[in-house]
């Protein structure tokens, strides 16, 4: 990534309203060339960096510039982060690659004490996925999951020649704001996540079949659960929104 993309993601993530406010750490997930990081570290962010690179993190370490950030050597899929977040309020800050940046995210996002601010850097179209409204190609499980605890917007696009090597797609750098408190009520939260992701198991089916399928549910009950909340049976999962998820996953609970 280049300097002046790394300055202003590292903007976005130290969000410094209060100047006499403590600063709250930022984990750099994925630290790289060390780009972000020194941006980071340019506005005072008490700044932890996860490398899966043992080479590079040597690099890092010694780097002058780098010498105020904690630089660890950790993959960030089997990072410890509620040792991390058990210090108190953090944010959390990369350009994630798209292998792992769905499960990444939703991890982080599902946290009882997960961070209060995502800044990633994703490829546009898991992008649109975390930003999408029902009834649109994008909007999934994915969507619903991180929109229920979360709020979503859309900083900047970056073209390939922000990075080396360039990649093949755009990218979008977009924030994740933790909600005062989840975008809907629900009786039982891991329930809630089941029947969400059972809705959206079957694209091609309709909503009674895949939920009957994916929740191991007579369909009879799933159809009689729909009727009670007035849902047709017949449409399909990506036409609900999250305040009907909500109802639906609290109907079938009972």
């Amino acid at each position: 990534m280049d300097a002046g993309s790394a300055a202003r993601i590292a903007r976005l993530a130290v969000p410094r309203a209060d100047p006499d406010a403590p600063a709250v750490r930022v984990l750099e997930i994925g630290a790289g060339t060390g780009q972000l990081t020194r941006a980071l570290l340019a506005l005072g962010a008490p700044t932890f960096a996860i490398e899966i690179d043992a080479e590079m993190v040597r690099v890092l370490r010694d780097d002058p510039e780098l010498r105020a950030a904690a630089l660890l050597h950790a993959d960030a899929m089997a990072f410890d982060y509620a040792a991390f977040a058990a210090s108190g309020p953090w944010i959390a800050a990369g350009n994630l690659p798209y292998n792992v940046a769905t499960p990444l995210i939703v991890r982080l996002v599902e946290m009882r004490e997960g961070p209060q601010l995502l800044v990633v850097t994703i490829q546009k179209d898991v992008a649109d996925r975390l930003a999408a409204r029902p009834g649109t190609k994008a909007y999934g499980s994915l969507s619903v999951a991180v929109q229920y605890a979360m709020e979503v917007e859309r900083a900047f696009t970056l073209g390939p020649g922000a990075f080396y090597p360039r990649p093949k797609v755009d990218s979008t750098v977009v924030l994740l704001r933790r909600r005062d408190r989840p975008a809907v009520a629900v009786r039982d939260e891991a329930w809630f996540r089941q029947v969400v992701r059972a809705a959206f198991a079957y694209r091609r089916k309709t909503l009674v079949n895949s939920l009957s399928l994916a929740l191991n549910v007579p369909r009879a009950a799933v159809a009689g659960a729909l009727q009670s909340l007035d849902i047709d049976p017949e449409i399909r999962g990506e036409q609900l929104g999250i305040a009907d998820l909500a109802r639906l996953a609290d109907a079938l609970g009972t």
